[in-house]
């Protein structure tokens, strides 16, 4: 399976009952920064859910900018943030041993209907080269390729293959085209 590779802050979201915690990879609490996202989970029906997945800002042209969690640039057109779901490795019980097609299903059954503030990560084609294509039109950071049997693993994984674009570059400012201010 392939899907979008996001440029945001990777977030795991606990929701237990009407309690719900962002946290981060490196163990950081970001419940106060995203009010919108935490209140969209609430609404969940789920009692107890574990989402993964990233909190992006798009611009107009629908791609996901780093930089603009944090200052987004005056004049310019920007989502609010919103929490792009990966993975569901708990909903209502563990499902990390349930390979990821299980799980993707559960991303898209608790997020049928959910507040704009949560949506699935967007797949791309099944035909690998075809997602690539679909990376390079829309001028997205990359893409992940993902083991449909894989198990839910915490921390990275060869099941799951990161690839950017090589002709952008990691700036001040984001991902931008080399070249290009």
């Amino acid at each position: 399976m392939y899907e979008e590779k996001l440029d945001g802050w990777r977030i795991l979201a606990f929701k237990d009952g009407k309690a719900v915690k962002l946290v981060s990879r490196n163990g950081r609490d970001h419940t106060s920064r995203f009010p919108g996202i935490v209140a969209a989970l609430r609404k969940l029906d789920a009692i107890t859910l574990i989402l993964d997945g990233e909190v992006a800002v798009y611009d107009q042209q629908l791609v996901s900018r780093f930089e603009w969690l944090r200052h987004r640039p005056t004049g310019q057109v920007a989502t609010p943030p919103i929490f792009m779901v990966f993975d569901c490795p708990q909903l209502e019980g563990d499902l990390r041993a349930e390979p990821l097609r299980v799980r993707r299903r559960q991303v898209e059954f608790v997020l049928d209907g959910a507040p704009a503030e949560l949506l699935p990560v967007r797949r791309l084609s099944d035909d690998g080269l075809k997602a690539w294509q679909e990376v390079l039109e829309h001028g997205w950071e990359g893409l992940v390729a993902k083991d449909l049997e894989s198990r839910y693993v915490a921390g990275r994984s060869v099941h799951w293959l990161k690839v950017k674009q090589p002709h952008y570059r990691e700036g001040e400012r984001g991902w931008e085209p080399k070249g290009k201010s």
